[in-house]
């Protein structure tokens, strides 16, 4: 199979580049660095060419509710565009667990019109959820860092390694198209305050967490909105162990 992966340079699509190529087929990754731009529609006729799957793991960049929400649509129905007039048989688009359950977070309402576009896009789909990636807790961490002091809510995560989360959307990407989702998270369940904890006590650098339920991207967020339910495929890798080796 030929398979295009959107967003192919960063970090979950070059891990499936390199999963899918591993597996035996032709992989391209499309980015704006290769050429290709679904904002502008630039690159991808010529590169969706032959490709029997599209997978879209690119993402805004910027949170912002407005420029997240014109970049989700306007790059989802650039891309189902091309992929109905060059005949690809299969989409898949990587998610947030419980992203349909926040509609006051506006970065998660442009997730869900990315969704709704592919939904309605009349190529065959498939869509997986996961949950934060490991490599987000410390620029997390950053982002609320006042002096020596990380401020983080007590909000539930089910974090998850991207290497897992590359799999799954390898997984799907050489499958059959499911039309529906697939959750995947993480094996534990922390607080983000305690997710700090545990990266300071791996990685000491002389900050400590404070719990500050008023603080940070997470603020607010409904209780178990992130960790996904009794559906979700639950991934082997641990933080602590991954923080080990990373």
């Amino acid at each position: 199979m030929k398979i295009v992966v959107v967003g192919g340079t960063g970090l979950i699509g070059s891990q499936v580049v390199a999963l899918v190529r591993d597996s035996g087929h032709e992989v391209v990754a499309a980015a704006p660095s290769t050429g290709v731009d679904t904002l502008t529609g630039q690159g991808l006729a010529e590169t969706l060419e032959g490709a029997d799957v599209v997978v879209d793991v690119s993402n805004s960049p910027s949170f912002e509710t407005e420029a997240a929400l014109d970049f989700f649509t306007r790059s989802a129905r650039h891309l189902i565009e091309a992929e109905r007039e060059t005949g690809v048989r299969h989409h898949v688009t990587l998610s947030i667990v419980g992203v349909d359950q926040v509609p006051d977070y506006g970065y998660y309402r442009a997730k869900v019109a990315q969704e709704e576009a592919v939904r309605g896009g009349g190529v065959p789909y498939s869509i997986v959820r996961a949950t934060q990636f490991f490599e987000f807790i410390a620029p997390v961490m950053d982002m609320s860092t006042q002096g020596a002091k990380v401020r983080l809510p007590s909000t539930r995560l089910r974090p998850i390694a991207s290497a897992d989360v590359a799999a799954a959307v390898a997984e799907a990407a050489q499958g059959e198209p499911s039309y529906g989702v697939r959750n995947i998270a993480g094996p534990e369940v922390h607080g983000l305050d305690r997710l700090g904890e545990i990266t300071l006590a791996a990685k000491p650098d002389g900050r400590t967490v404070v719990t500050d339920e008023a603080a940070g991207l997470f603020a607010g967020m409904p209780d178990g909105v992130l960790v996904g339910d009794d559906t979700a495929h639950i991934a082997s890798t641990r933080y602590e162990d991954w923080l080990k080796q990373n």
